[in-house]
This record gives structure tokens, C-alpha cells and sequence, in this order.
């Protein structure tokens, strides 16, 4: 006979079950980049299994970082369903360029945006609790609204509850301008209620993330990186400020948050030690006289701590040019944490929707068998015996 377990002693063991099995969800990573958005999501507790980074440029800066995880470097439209591993979740986020408000706005029109729908096609095969992309604010502006309403409506007719929104990374602990749009898709038989995270506070300026750094060497921008002792990265780009670059100040001070970390080494801010850039004419500035000296651009590793890199993260290039553009491209390591935590919450409180017990959430072959049975067994104990035992699976992960 099987004795009733206390109210109590039930709810300390469901939230066991759920802590054990969310602090174990695999997750694939496309894009992958310098792993920005992956380290986030590990930093929440996440499991990146499977990455796939077509750049040949980023590939040792990934394998250094996660060198447990299986790196396809070939372009996403080669890769085979068949060959992407189970998972919990799909992140990442498609290139930004099609969709840029600086770029050609040829939006999903474009060869790279269309690479929305290799995502899609990863994404229908695996089926996983949740997926997580994102993308740059121009994905948003009327002329793309009918591309992105489509993508929008694909993915829900894949199963999925999509919900999006365009957050400010400053709000999440990040030290600079950057505001980009999030989608969020959970599956719909999971039954969970999905809501962006809350500002966290005042965002750190730059005086909290660089200052004191030791002073940082030049490099052109053909050049070897330089191998430093103190602070690895920690070089400049010496190169020429175009006329587009010296149309606007580029100097903010220390106790304000940077401009937005790009992709191009030449449009990297200038480091907050220099004056307020002097305005000309209209869209003319120039470098306050007799300080020209003291304007250089922010330096490799100091532009990857205002993303939010721990000093621990390498990057690894030949060209200094390569390492400025995967930390811009990056998705900032905070914000991707406060994003994941979210998703965690989301998938904390998954019931399940009436008529999706364990019948048809097996159809999608994410549950391990001694995971059900300790699940059923806990259950059982909780409603007694005798007693019918509805087995949602909801808090399931994918097999190893």
C-alpha cells in the first residue's frame, strides 16, 4: 500500500524534479558567433550541444570557449535534419544585415534573410520545449511588415506560442545603446505563459567595465594579433576615421553607457578618455584641438566587456578587423542570461494543455525513460494509490 505524501513534501518534490531537469535542457545554437548568446544561456543553466558557424574566421574563438561542444562549421542550408541532435531548445539569431536600418532594408528578400526559413526547417524537424531568435530593430520597420508577420505566422503553425518584442540590452546590465528585437516561441502543447524579463536596474556606464585597464597597444589592421600578458585582446585598430565616422560625435563619457558595439573595426566608439568630438558644421565634426592625440578607437577587449564577455573568453583571429567583428555580432553575454532565465521560468511553469498528456507529447520522442518513471513514481506517491496518475512529461529533457 502506498501512503499519501503531505501537500508539502509534494510541492519540495516537484520543485526538485523541475530544478534537476531544467538545470539539464540542451539547447542547438545556429549563428553561433563568438558563442555570445551561448555563454548566457549556459551562465541560466543551459547545455549547448550542437553549434553551427559558418565563418571560418570564428571558428577557433569557438572551439577555445566550448570545446565540449560539437561545432558544424558548414553553411546551415548543407546541413541535413537527419544529422541535428534532440534538444530542448533552438537559439540563435539569423544575419542582422538584410534587416539593418544601415544596411539595404532587402529584408527577407535578401539571400541572408532568407535564412529565416533554414532556421524554420531545423526548427520543424527537432520540435523542441522552446526557441529563441534574435534580430536588429530594422526587422520591425514597415517595410518589412509583411515578411515578418509571415515569418511570425510560420512559426506558429509550426506549434509554437510566439510572442516578440524589441528590448534595450542597457536595461539588462549591458553598458552601451543596443536595441534589438527577441522572439520568443514555446510550445504550444506545453502549456506555458511566456513574459520577457524586467529591467534589471541602472545599467553599469563604462567607467564600471574598463576603467583601469592597462594601457592598450596599436595594431593596423593586416596585422597579427598581439599576444598580451596582462589582458589578452586588449589591442586597437590604427587606421583612418572616414568621413561618414566624423559626421557625429563618437565620444561618450565615462559615466554614460558606449554606443552600440559594431561589426566594423573602423566604427568602433573612441574611448571615453578623450574630449567631446567638436561640432563644425551640420554632419561635420572633428577631434577637439590639441587633444588629436588622445582619440583612439576602444580597443578589442574592451569592446568585448561592454558586450559583456567575461576577460576569460578568448577570441582568436589573424586579423584584428575579425576579432572587432564577432564581438559586435555577438548577442551581449548578460542580456542572452536574462533572456534564458526567462525561458526557464516559462518552462518552470508548463502543465501541459487538455487533450496533450503523455500520448501525444511521445510523438515527439524527448523523453528519457527513467525520467517518465521517476516523474510517474513521484506522482504516485503524491495522490496515493489507486488513484489515476495523468503523466504531462512536461519537465522532461532530451535524451543524451
Amino acid at each position: 500500500m502506498v501512503t499519501a505524501v503531505p501537500p508539502d513534501l509534494s510541492e519540495r518534490i516537484d520543485s526538485w524534479l523541475v530544478a534537476v531537469i531544467l538545470s539539464r535542457m540542451r539547447v542547438i545554437s545556429l549563428f553561433s558567433g563568438a558563442g555570445g548568446l551561448d555563454l548566457g544561456f549556459e551562465k541560466a543553466g543551459f547545455k549547448t550541444v550542437f553549434a553551427n558557424e559558418y565563418d571560418k574566421t570564428i571558428w577557433a574563438t569557438y572551439r577555445a570557449n566550448f570545446p565540449k561542444v560539437r561545432l558544424d562549421t558548414r553553411s546551415i542550408v548543407d546541413i541535413p535534419v537527419s544529422e541535428v541532435p534532440e534538444a530542448d531548445g533552438l537559439i540563435g539569431g539569423p544575419p542582422c544585415q538584410s534587416w539593418s536600418e544601415a544596411g539595404a532594408h532587402r529584408g527577407i528578400e535578401d539571400q541572408r534573410g532568407q535564412l529565416f526559413f533554414e532556421y524554420e526547417r531545423i526548427l520543424k524537424h527537432v520540435k523542441p520545449k522552446f526557441f529563441l531568435a534574435e534580430n536588429v530593430s530594422g526587422i520591425l520597420s514597415s517595410r518589412h511588415a509583411s515578411a515578418f508577420a509571415a515569418i511570425i505566422e510560420r512559426f506558429r503553425r509550426l506549434g509554437y506560442d510566439v510572442n516578440y518584442r524589441m528590448l534595450r540590452a542597457s536595461d539588462f546590465g549591458v553598458p552601451q545603446d543596443r536595441d534589438r528585437v527577441i522572439i520568443v516561441g514555446l510550445r504550444s502543447d506545453l502549456g506555458c505563459e511566456f513574459a520577457f524579463p524586467e529591467p534589471v536596474g541602472a545599467a553599469p556606464t563604462m567607467r564600471d567595465v574598463i576603467h583601469g585597464m592597462p594601457k592598450p597597444r596599436p595594431n593596423p589592421s593586416h596585422s597579427k594579433r598581439v599576444d598580451h600578458r596582462t589582458v589578452d585582446n586588449h589591442e586597437y585598430l590604427v587606421s583612418s576615421f572616414s568621413s561618414m565616422y566624423m559626421s557625429r560625435n563618437r565620444v561618450r563619457a565615462w559615466d554614460q553607457q558606449s554606443f552600440t558595439i559594431q561589426a566594423g573595426a573602423r566604427h568602433a566608439p573612441i574611448h571615453p578618455s578623450a574630449p567631446k568630438m567638436e561640432k563644425v558644421d551640420d554632419d561635420e565634426f572633428r577631434f577637439a584641438l590639441g587633444h588629436e592625440e588622445k582619440y583612439r578607437r576602444l580597443s578589442v577587449r574592451e569592446c568585448a566587456r561592454i558586450q559583456t564577455f567575461p576577460d576569460t573568453h578568448q577570441f582568436c583571429y589573424e586579423r584584428i578587423v575579425d576579432g572587432y567583428k564577432m564581438i559586435g555580432n555577438a548577442v551581449p553575454v548578460e542580456f542572452g542570461f536574462h533572456l534564458a532565465k526567462a525561458v526557464k521560468k516559462a518552462l518552470a511553469g508548463a502543465r501541459g494543455r487538455r487533450g496533450a498528456g503523455r500520448k501525444s507529447l511521445k510523438k515527439t520522442n524527448v523523453f528519457s525513460t527513467v525520467e517518465v518513471k521517476t516523474v510517474s513514481r513521484a506522482r504516485k506517491a503524491r495522490m496515493g494509490k489507486g488513484r489515476k496518475v495523468v503523466g504531462q512529461g512536461e519537465f522532461s529533457f532530451a535524451k543524451d
